[in-house]
């Protein structure tokens, strides 16, 4: 068997055009696929060839789901965590939570979804 990762996360959010944009701006991934899904929703896969999030909406709204149910956050690795988080700062959000510790450095973020995102870095600094 060949190794295991994951290939996808699938998350519901209020504007999956706007998050998708977001995700565009502070990691330069990229729209594999956007179409109707089911429910009569929307959805786009935003991400690289080799993973994606799938970035959902079925005419709710992402409020009614409170942080942590079930999801906490969603973690990107990066190389250049400060770029990364200049990035973050330029489109208006707010890091908080900086650590440095095994295995590497880190900082999270809210989207205006309230999805919650680690950033982190195994580079050394």
């Amino acid at each position: 068997m060949s190794a295991l990762r994951i290939e996808h996360v699938n998350i519901t959010v209020a504007d999956p055009e706007r998050t998708a944009r977001l995700m565009a701006a502070l990691f330069d991934w990229r729209v594999r696929w956007s179409g109707a899904a089911r429910n009569g929703g929307h959805s786009i896969h935003v991400g690289t060839s080799d993973h994606y999030v799938a970035l959902y909406n079925g005419g709710q709204t992402a409020e009614v789901f409170a942080k942590g149910r079930p999801l906490n956050h969603i973690g990107v690795e990066v190389d250049d965590l400060a770029d990364t988080e200049a990035r973050v700062i330029a489109v208006g959000l707010t890091p908080f939570s900086h650590d440095d510790y095994e295995p590497g450095r880190r900082f999270y973020f809210f989207d205006p979804d309230g999805i919650e995102y680690e950033v982190v870095s195994y580079a050394a600094p």
